[in-house]
């Protein structure tokens, strides 16, 4: 099935080649599940639900009674972005040449692989489905300021060790959010060491700086990251001013053991005295 209208678009397959690639180099500037996480497909648009857990009774039959079995399911979210390309830009481009600015597509992928990385971390309680850092079951640390400079890895070791515990041996990726992950380019006191350099021997599967609050170290086991439809953009009308296309994917997080997650609850930051 043919569901990107491409054909109906004023242009031919070159520049749709540039705004893909356009698209492709925004989302994975902004994705960071993907690099950490097992992903599985891409199975096609069709992809709308998928089986969780096992089968299971509804309720535990009597002894002179059927029982009725049941399979578990979530759904697959669609996930869409418009964004409109000039007509007449377009045709400037076409037919004398000149430069056409994608900026809009870029922005349109941004919003998407945003979007993907926010049902991947935190879910969408709503329609139930789970996130890496609200998954019930999942280990969770109380940590410490991590203005100082051996607190980030005292914190990582410990949730280490609660996975560890739990039977997830690793290798363990560290996410973190902007704040924690940039307050990892110090160095420790007379060494040329960065902690980044020292908690990346620790989390061999690899730090990343996501749009989190707080932190968290994870077994990739986890669980998968299954793809429908794949990041892809489509044409959807014109109407004399500008081109509509959209930027479209469908993607959910198969949890399969929340007890591969150790979040971390970094103290308040104290703030700086002046003067």
């Amino acid at each position: 099935m043919e569901s990107l209208n491409r054909g109906a678009a004023p242009f031919d397959s070159g520049l749709w080649e540039r705004i893909d690639e356009a698209a492709e180099q925004a989302a994975r500037a902004v994705l960071t599940g993907r690099r950490f996480l097992e992903v599985e497909g891409p199975y096609g648009l069709g992809l709308t639900s998928i089986e969780i857990g096992n089968d299971d009774y509804c309720r535990q039959p009597s002894p002179d009674e059927a029982g009725a079995v049941i399979s578990a399911a979530i759904s697959v979210p669609m996930v869409r972005r418009m964004f409109n390309l000039s007509l007449r830009r377009l045709a400037g481009h076409l037919d004398n040449h000149q430069p056409l600015d994608l900026n809009p597509v870029e922005q349109a992928a941004e919003a998407v692989a945003r979007r993907e990385e926010e049902l991947i971390y935190y879910g969408q309680e709503d329609f139930h489905l789970a996130g890496l850092l609200t998954a019930k079951g999942r280990s969770h640390l109380e940590g410490g300021d991590w203005t100082r400079i051996d607190q980030a890895l005292q914190d990582v070791l410990a949730a280490v060790t609660r996975l560890d515990d739990s039977g997830f041996a690793g290798p363990y990726a560290l996410v973190l959010s902007p704040r924690l992950y940039n307050g990892l380019f110090r160095r420790y006191e007379n060494t040329d060491l960065l902690q980044v350099e020292h908690l990346g021997r620790l989390c061999t599967a690899g730090i990343f700086k996501a749009p989190i609050e707080g932190g968290a170290v994870i077994d990739p086991r986890v669980g998968k990251l299954m793809i429908g439809q794949d990041i892809s953009t489509g044409f959807a009308s014109q109407d004399g001013i500008h081109c509509q296309l959209y930027v479209v994917e469908s993607v959910v997080l198969r949890l399969d053991d929340a007890k591969a997650v150790c979040t971390i609850a970094t103290a308040p930051q104290e703030p700086v005295r002046t003067g």
